[in-house]
């Protein structure tokens, strides 16, 4: 079986700006969410029936307590966040796996998730749907994937470090050391992608730099590495098949006519009798 770990929040935020182009200011409310439940759709479509979605049910996380300057909710457009829950309801009711993170990110929740399955003998492939740099710490050989499908690009271990000059179990070195502004941390200065990279390939992890490397700002690295560093202890299920998706609930029906989309109640009805 191949297991699809699905970016939700990601997907919110794309499908709820990509809308921008042609909704002429107006805002559809469940606009974003219908594009994510279509994207989830057209995976089951194919024939690979086992999912999961992550997404943030609050932004802020454990991460915010370490570093102040972490990224937080502050910004988000209230259309666009209005969207995070009924998302996650929307899913449930469709009959999809969907873990709403409060205490850890939707990350940590893909990261887990991938831990679980590749753990499973009859999982062939685990493929995790986000272009997120972060989640490349998770990509094992060609068996754990990354999948950029805006982009269309799959990237397994040997892309991850081709993209980013480092193995996939250093990338929360990298990111401690370059640093990341989408999350909130500015890395350690004169440390730019290719001088950490070099760096971490002669030394490996930064724990294991020696003392002139880093010098005073090593403690600084090590919590900017804590924050990269995905957990993959949540408890999110214990066998790959508790991800299959079985067909729609009953209350999918509801859910369609509230969204104004009764095309996916057809479309998720027609897969299930497949």
């Amino acid at each position: 079986m191949i297991v699809h770990l699905i970016d939700g929040t990601y997907e919110l935020f794309r499908h709820f700006y990509g809308l921008r182009r042609f909704n002429k200011g107006v805002d559809r409310p469940y606009g974003a969410v219908v594009g994510v439940l279509q994207s989830v759709l057209q995976i089951i479509e194919t024939g690979d029936t086992h999912i999961g979605v992550a997404t943030d049910h609050v932004i802020e996380s454990f991460r915010n307590r370490l570093w102040p300057g972490y990224k937080t909710g502050a910004g988000i457009e209230r259309a666009l966040l209005a969207q995070f829950h009924p998302l996650e309801k929307a899913l449930a009711a469709m009959g999809v796996a969907v873990w709403p993170m409060v205490e850890l990110e939707a990350d940590d929740a893909l990261a887990s998730a991938a831990h679980i399955a590749s753990a499973d003998k009859r999982v062939e492939k685990v493929a995790i749907w986000t272009p997120d740099k972060d989640l490349g710490q998770c990509v094992r050989d060609t068996r754990v994937v990354q999948i950029d499908g805006r982009r269309k690009t799959i990237r397994d271990a040997a892309g991850v470090r081709e993209k980013f000059g480092v193995d996939p179990p250093l990338i929360p070195d990298l990111l401690a050391l370059v640093g990341d502004a989408a999350d909130g941390y500015p890395g350690i200065a004169g440390f730019g992608a290719k001088t950490a990279a070099h760096v971490l390939n002669s030394y490996g992890p930064i724990e294991s730099f020696p003392t002139k490397v880093l010098g005073a700002e090593r403690e600084l690295a090590l919590l900017f590495k804590t924050l990269a560093t995905l957990r993959t202890d949540a408890p999110l299920f214990k066998k790959a098949d508790t991800l299959r998706w079985r067909g729609p609930r009953p209350a999918f029906a509801q859910w369609a006519e509230r969204m104004e989309a009764p095309r996916l109640l057809e479309r998720c009805e027609k897969a299930a009798g497949r």
